[in-house]
């Protein structure tokens, strides 16, 4: 019994010195970042903000590798059945993970329990876009609209079970309104056909909507955030417009396979908040129009569980699928 009981004492002050150890020998090669969307997009973009100076800090190269396909599950399952040596990172759309994993069809991992928080990255306000030709001004137009003619308004998104989509779903919930949902394989063909005059509104990325501002062949009608965007300061929140409980941004994360050790995961933390911390990398996130924005592994862990339940509420309460 006393061998038993020596062995297993040994064995957790050989992990307790390991673990600070093994942080300051890791990394011993390049990490890679996968993005689980093709290059371009807003996740994409999160990923390639931090990549390098994460690995200025890190002193190995993080490569910034695209895994794309259903809506972003195939490199997040990918990641998430790697090897948990913290060679292998997602660039995570939360909104976009706790969403599916809501969704009546799941992905072949759990979500809430396949990884660990790192750190947060980007925040980001989405936008209701309609096309010029549709006589709404302003959001409340918007609502009396759609309400004149129930199930005619066509809304775009970048795919079933997207933030985009689910955006649509809770404004409908929220609102009253019942509307057209046409699903597009990402967000690049739903603002095409947006500006062609295809489809009526979106509620999209501010990086995916800004450059088009100018065209005149769109109108932006309120963020969807709580407070406005930095971005633009003068376009008011969906909620100064008398639409109560709608908040929502495009959040994305720095994420790990689940049993990745404690002392990897804070020392990828610690690079991410201090790159956030730079005046180069906060300026590169506004011009997408994002926020940098870094956190412990602890509340970024907190912020994953809590838009599962958010997100699983929003799918029950809708007709999303």
């Amino acid at each position: 019994m006393k061998q038993t009981w020596r062995i297993a004492l040994a064995g957790a002050v050989l992990a307790l010195a390991t673990g600070p150890a093994l942080a300051q020998t890791w990394p011993t090669k390049p990490i890679r970042m996968v993005v689980p969307f093709p290059p371009g997009g807003a996740t994409d973009a999160a990923a390639r903000i931090y990549a390098q100076h994460l690995g200025d800090f890190l002193g190995q190269g993080v490569v910034v590798e695209n895994k794309a396909g259903a809506g972003g599950e195939i490199g997040a399952e990918y990641v998430a059945k790697s090897a948990p040596d913290g060679y292998t990172l997602l660039m995570g759309a939360v909104g976009s993970h706790a969403i599916h994993a809501a969704m009546p069809d799941k992905p072949g991992y759990d979500f809430a329990t396949a990884f660990v928080g790192v750190s947060m990255a980007t925040s980001m306000p989405m936008a209701v876009a309609v096309n010029s030709k549709v006589p709404a001004k302003n959001v409340q137009e918007l609502i009396a609209l759609a309400k004149s003619k129930p199930g005619t308004i066509t809304f775009g998104s970048a795919g079933p079970g997207t933030s985009q989509h689910m955006a649509g779903e809770l404004f409908q919930v929220v609102t009253g309104t019942r509307l057209m949902h046409v699903p597009y394989r990402g967000s690049g063909p739903a603002i095409t056909d947006l500006l062609g005059g295809q489809i009526d509104m979106v509620i999209e990325t501010l990086p995916a909507l800004l450059p088009q501002v100018a065209s005149g062949k769109i109108r932006l009608l309120g963020v969807t955030t709580a407070k406005r965007a930095t971005a633009l300061p003068d376009l008011p929140t969906l909620m100064e417009q008398g639409v109560k409980d709608y908040s929502v941004a495009t959040a994305y994360a720095l994420l790990a396979p689940a049993g990745t050790p404690p002392a990897v995961v804070d020392k990828l933390s610690a690079g991410m908040q201090k790159a956030a911390a730079m005046e180069s990398v906060q300026q590169a996130a506004l011009k997408l129009g994002a926020d940098a924005v870094a956190t412990s592994p602890a509340d970024t862990s907190r912020v994953l569980k809590r838009e599962v339940a958010r997100w699983a509420d929003v799918v029950r309460m809708s007709s999303a699928k």
